[in-house]
């Protein structure tokens, strides 16, 4: 049986984020979906697994619901990659003060977020070698598996220390930047804080690294697409001499595999090769995301 991993968002004002929250448990429920939504008054995050044909049903079913609820689902870029069924134990659905969480005050993301641009035209920037850097603005292990020609990032932890990590790139305030992140959540946010920061040449790729990939398969970006279920990684796209780029902690072996070291407080992800493991399975467990 065919498994799809679907993956969307959107920057919308909710009025009844637990009225919404209840209808979509009650879908998702019906079509025996799993996976996470956030909702916040600020919008909707969500990550589903299913099989394709139920997958399908429900993109459908969300332009079928009322009037005032298919308005907040209208333009919504979906992106998919391939489950495997076991993605997610569960389904969650949860209200929160921001489906992405910045903590760095309210923003009016539609007026202050930066401009986007397309994966095509990024794919010209690096053709015709224009002057340009790439801020990732994912978390430092998801880079250290993957990650876009040209990259420098503030090397957090998690996003919301991009606050106090500003500082740490203010060299690149006068340059032109181009903001990625896996679906595009973080950079809608993230550049509105930028830009109030300094930040003036800055954009954003439409869509995230997911949508680049799929288009430019094998291109400029070199590794795996982390991604927040227990497949861990994700080729996107496969591509024949895809390149490996994460290596082993311990003995710096190429590898994409991923473990949880709970020595460190708080437990921090580790990319570790199954022998490395296995010498070290004291302090290490099989890594599944929080």
């Amino acid at each position: 049986m065919k498994y799809k991993v679907m993956l969307f968002y959107k920057f919308v004002k909710i009025k009844n984020p637990k009225k919404l929250m209840e209808e979509q448990k009650e879908l998702c429920a019906s079509l025996n979906l799993k996976g996470r939504m956030l909702l916040a008054k600020e919008g909707v995050n969500a990550t589903f697994e299913g099989t394709a044909r139920n997958v399908n049903a429900y993109k459908k079913r969300l332009k079928d619901l009322k009037i005032e609820r298919s308005r907040l689902f209208k333009d919504v870029v979906f992106k998919e990659s391939e489950g495997n069924g076991k993605a997610f134990t569960k389904l969650e659905i949860k209200v929160r003060d921001e489906v992405v969480t910045l903590g760095a005050g309210k923003f009016d993301i539609q007026k202050e977020t930066a401009k986007q641009i397309t994966a095509k035209e990024l794919q010209t920037w690096y053709k015709k070698e224009k002057d340009f850097v790439v801020l990732d603005l994912r978390n430092d292990f998801e880079i250290e598996v993957g990650q876009m020609d040209k990259t420098v990032h503030p090397n957090m932890r998690n996003f919301r220390e991009l606050p106090e990590k500003i500082k740490e790139i203010k060299n690149m305030k006068d340059k032109q930047v181009v903001t990625v992140c896996t679906g595009g959540i973080r950079c809608e946010k993230a550049t509105c804080l930028l830009k109030q920061r300094g930040f003036k040449n800055l954009y954003q790729l439409k869509d995230g690294l997911h949508t680049y990939i799929q288009k430019y398969p094998g291109s400029h970006f070199k590794g795996s697409l982390f991604v927040f279920d227990n497949r861990m990684t994700t080729p996107v796209a496969e591509v024949k001499a895809r390149e490996i780029i994460g290596r082993c902690i311990y003995c710096s072996k190429k590898c994409e595999q991923f473990a949880s070291d709970d020595s460190l407080r708080p437990s921090r992800k580790v990319i570790c090769c199954p022998a490395c493991f296995k010498k070290n399975k004291a302090r290490l467990r099989r890594c599944t995301p929080n």
